[in-house]
């Protein structure tokens, strides 16, 4: 039933072929550059052009400017080589509408990309190295719950030998008993949670003054009975043997005799 079916003709990309005629290479020059270009076994090369009738007519390339149609002219030669060949759409002797460019290096027939198509492959590529530098990066990193994210390079044997030499020239560091993400998180809960639940204020004041009717319930006599306590007990002197027995007006022994 499908034998007289044919199979859809996939069409290649000519950014992706090339073409070349090993025959012609060693004697192409600006002259004969268009009829290598008109080889039919050119993939680039359209016969349905102005060119082929000009050429089946053996006119000259001149009367290119006096059609109307597609058509191919050489845009631009550096001899020996680059050549470059437009395709175009003519309207008028004065107006035409370029389709695609060919250059032609070293005998070889490329089609030159547009913009558009060298902004997608300059993008591609960059997201492409972009994606594959995480990924290689993110393969490096670890986590661990008491010291956070760090880099382990071990399984690179040239980035962990680099390591490893920065490592002995730095001076050792003091291991703390702490490091900076638990000090951290720990101050973040201890605030989370005073937050929640915070400190009740102290009454110092209603004790201070409590306290103070409790040993005095009589009010300021108190202060009065410390006060004469101390002059009491700055004034208070020890008796001393000569005094002893002696009234407060008797005079010492050294006057009675001399009265």
């Amino acid at each position: 039933m499908n034998a007289g079916r044919m199979a859809p003709i996939v069409q290649e990309n000519p950014l992706w072929i090339s073409w070349h005629d090993s025959n012609w290479i060693p004697v192409l020059n600006p002259g004969n550059v268009m009829d290598y270009f008109s080889e039919k076994s050119n993939p680039f090369y359209d016969r349905t052009c102005n060119n082929e009738i000009v050429r089946m007519q053996r006119q000259s390339l001149e009367m290119l400017n006096n059609m109307t149609g597609m058509e191919y002219i050489l845009l631009h030669v550096q001899d020996p080589i680059l050549y470059v060949i437009r395709k175009q759409h003519r309207y008028s002797p004065t107006e035409a509408t370029p389709l695609a460019d060919y250059y032609i290096i070293a005998g070889t027939v490329y089609q030159a990309p547009d913009l558009a198509s060298v902004f997608n492959s300059r993008i591609l590529s960059t997201v492409h190295h972009l994606q594959t530098a995480f990924d290689e990066a993110s393969s490096y990193s670890r986590y661990h719950p008491s010291k956070g994210y760090s880099w382990d390079f071990s399984a690179n044997k040239a980035i962990a030998e680099k390591t490893k030499t920065q490592t002995k020239k730095e001076a050792p560091v003091k291991e703390e008993p702490s490091s900076i993400f638990q000090r951290q998180r720990v101050d973040m809960l201890l605030g989370d949670l005073l937050r929640k639940f915070p400190l009740p204020l102290p009454q110092t004041t209603n004790n201070a003054t409590s306290g103070a009717d409790m040993n005095n319930p009589g009010g300021g006599g108190t202060a009065e009975n410390d006060h004469a306590g101390s002059e009491h007990t700055m004034i208070k002197q020890e008796p001393s043997d000569g005094m002893m027995g002696r009234g407060a007006n008797d005079a010492p022994p050294e006057k009675k005799m001399k009265l």
